[in-house]
């Protein structure tokens, strides 16, 4: 029986990994007692000469590890290639050496059924313990056992383990964490600039080249720029760097097909341990199995962000030195280093119970934009107890800590129980909260309650600067697929922006018409004095003057931001729309005449959301709904006031056609952004306010409403 499968650094030659010690006073016996459990490390080294399954005359080989009928590992696809080479390590648990070790290989097929192309066993009976063994596996069909498949590589080591399963589980669990090195050393900032010569994959000479960048289990994807061999991206992208030495960071190119499997233009590699930190270096990178080059800016910064402690270390015990870390004297030091959050993850209480013992064995993970770290499991307790504190650095005051309660699962992945989303700018300090756990998708309760206290520093011109700079991306999640809930959802946004300004417009011809003579008369009064009087320093003073009503209303008790309710009720079934459309999508299949159509509904889904969401937020920064955003609006708006007032249109007019026309000279490898859009990034949309506020307790929930909310 398996008992776990963690998989390793993929650059890893060595087991390091994971280290579960055993007795130290026993010597291991030549025929050692049947112990608990086991010990299986694999190094899955390379294929030799594998079987043909494209039209192209290669593959695109993967390899899978099954103990017991359950699959424990997969490897990473190598496109285009006979003679792979993995270098993929994985540590297993296993109890009964009785089940031998399935190795299977495929060729993967894009939107088909994969193709086999052999199989091996083997027998973890016939393993010396304690031993490091170079084997070789010569790969079978059983329908067809006379032709030869190929063979692969592997380096196995067996070691018996003693003492109680749970614990070596909860070991290796542990162990697992800190190998995927929650706590980074260092970021790797890649931009990607342009590319030069690429080869022509469509019929027209022309090619729709994207880039994928991975990094371990961190990967990013560029935009696609359409209709060209020489693409300019400039687009950047961060990576945590785990160990010291550096690592490698692969590179592949691709050509956009829509409605079939996207065309592979090549590949390059970089590895960092040959550059030196605090230091940018360019690229020329030559793309190998294919044409062209790609030219990228890459710097290496030394860094200690995020860390995890138990309750009784508290990082701001050392408050003093960390005010005086981000005071505003220090406000143009280190201008990425915006401030630090400290999260203490308690407890939490009533959980779902997930597991047929009625109990659940849950663990917490937190996260802050592309920073991940997660406590222990406690078995068996749907009120557990973690007293863990994380520490992260804060790059972007705007980002959200998304804090998730999961039960962990020895059989398949972890499941889902519940979740919360915080601002850090709604972030009390030092106030210990219990936080009623959400849905998935946050648009609803489900049951339990998490204790949470939180604490962010930070300096507010880095803040008020960071804002004005895009975005950070997040790691590449899963595809966005075609929903008819979402769609519908994103159009009643749509609706209802377009429905506000129509509502203007209308006001507006009411004065025209005479509907009411005495507002008629005063706007008429009003047009005359503002155009008779204009001067452009009136736009932004005019912007100025709603910001400052709303403030004077909502401080004086009369809240004038939108009740959340109407959102509330658009987004109210969604979680079981969801898992209807999931359930929909797995009997209906993929049929390659429909990828077009698809691309085209994900297009217009996404602009529709893209639409709705500029829109509440122009709404959402003039009423306060985020009130640090609304000052930086009226900061802005009141230096554009002063500027304007004091400096000719002309000038003002001539300086900026002087810096958009010599930007790309002064520096050639500017990323562009627009400081309006990256602004209004920030600002949360309706959909994000609902799901950022917090639910109010229910001491008593009724089952009827705690079964609809149940993410299961």
């Amino acid at each position: 029986m398996l008992a776990l499968a963690v998989p390793l650094s993929a650059a890893g030659r060595s087991l390091t990994g994971i280290n579960i010690e055993g007795p130290s006073d026993a010597e291991p016996p030549p025929q050692p007692p049947s112990p608990a459990m086991y010990q299986l490390d694999i190094i899955l080294k390379k294929g030799n000469n594998l079987a043909i399954r494209d039209r192209t005359g290669t593959s695109d080989p993967y390899v899978k590890f099954k103990i017991a009928g359950k699959e424990v590992f997969r490897s990473k696809t190598i496109h285009k290639n006979l003679n792979p080479v993995w270098d993929e390590s994985v540590s297993l648990l296993v109890e009964n050496l009785k089940d031998p070790l399935y190795v299977k290989v495929f060729d993967y097929d894009f939107g088909l059924q994969d193709d086999f192309m052999g199989s091996a066993y083997l027998h973890l009976e016939s393993l010396e313990h304690q031993r490091t063994l170079d084997m070789t596996l010569d790969l079978k069909d059983p329908q067809y056992p006379e032709h030869n498949l190929g063979s692969l590589e592997l380096v196995v080591t067996l070691s018996p383990k003693e003492g109680d399963m749970k614990d070596a589980y909860q070991s290796m669990r542990l162990s697992d964490v800190h190998r995927k090195a929650q706590l980074w050393r260092g970021i790797v900032s890649i931009s990607l600039i342009e590319g030069r010569s690429l080869q022509p994959m469509d019929a027209n000479g022309l090619s729709d080249p994207y880039v994928k960048f991975k990094m371990g289990h961190q990967k990013y994807k560029s935009k696609t720029i359409p209709k060209t061999l020489k693409p300019q991206w400039r687009e950047q992208f961060d990576f945590h760097m785990y160990e010291e030495q550096g690592g490698y960071v692969d590179v592949t190119v691709w050509d956009k097909d829509a409605g079939k499997k996207d065309d592979f233009m090549g590949r390059c590699t970089i590895d960092l341990s040959h550059f030196p930190k605090e230091h940018t270096h360019k690229l020329d990178l030559p793309l190998e199995e294919g044409e062209g080059v790609l030219v990228l800016l890459v710097t290496l910064t030394a860094s200690a962000a995020v860390s995890i402690s138990d309750l009784s270390v508290n990082m701001l015990d050392e408050s003093h030195h960390i005010m005086q870390r981000y005071s505003l004297w220090k406000s143009f030091h280190n201008l990425k280093d915006v401030g630090v959050v400290q999260v203490k993850v308690i407890r939490a209480e009533g959980l779902m119970a997930a597991d047929v013992t009625g109990k659940s064995d849950p663990f917490c993970v937190v996260e802050l934009s592309n920073d991940r770290l997660q406590t222990h499991t406690v078995y068996k307790n749907l009120n557990p107890e973690w007293n863990k504190v994380f520490t992260f650095n804060v790059k972007d005051i705007h980002s959200v800590l998304e804090v998730t309660v999961y039960d962990e699962d020895r059989d398949r992945s972890a499941d889902f129980l519940g979740k919360v989303a915080i601002p850090l700018l709604h972030i009390q300090n030092g106030e210990r909260k219990a936080y009623a756990l959400k849905s998935k998708e946050l648009t609803g309760p489900t049951k339990g309650v998490i204790f949470l206290e939180t604490d962010v520093i930070f300096n507010a011109v880095k803040a008020g600067l960071r804002t004005l700079i895009p975005i950070e991306q997040k790691y590449i999640e899963e595809e966005p697929r075609v929903s008819k809930q979402l769609l519908l959802r994103n159009f009643n946004r749509v609706r209802r922006c377009i429905m506000f300004l129509i509502n203007i417009g209308c006001y507006v011809n009411s004065c025209f018409e005479w509907d009411s003579p005495q507002r008629s008369i005063c706007a008429f009064l009003l047009f005359v004095i503002v155009v008779w009087n204009f001067e452009l320093y009136m736009i932004p003073l005019a912007l100025l003057l709603p910001l400052a009503w709303n403030f004077v209303l909502i401080a004086s008790g009369k809240d004038t931001r939108q009740d959340v309710q109407a959102v509330e009720d658009l987004l109210e079934d969604e979680d079981e729309d969801f898992d209807k459309d999931d359930k929909d999508s797995e009997r209906k299949g993929f049929i390659n005449k429909l990828y077009a159509i698809q691309d085209v509904c994900i297009s217009v889904q996404n602009a529709l959301d893209e639409v709705a969401s500029y829109g509440e937020r122009i709404k959402n920064t003039f009423n306060w709904t985020v009130p640090f955003l609304s000052w930086l609006a009226i900061v802005a708006f009141g230096a554009a006031t002063t500027i304007v007032y004091f400096i000719p249109l002309r000038y003002i007019v001539l300086a900026w056609g002087v810096n958009k026309f010599t930007k790309k000279l002064r520096d050639p490898y500017t990323i562009d952004n627009n400081e309006l859009l990256d602004f209004l990034s920030r600002v949360p949309s309706d959909v994000q306010v609902v799901q950022y506020r917090e639910l109010k307790l229910d001491p008593n929930p009724s089952p009827n409403k705690r079964k609809k909310n149940n993410p299961g």
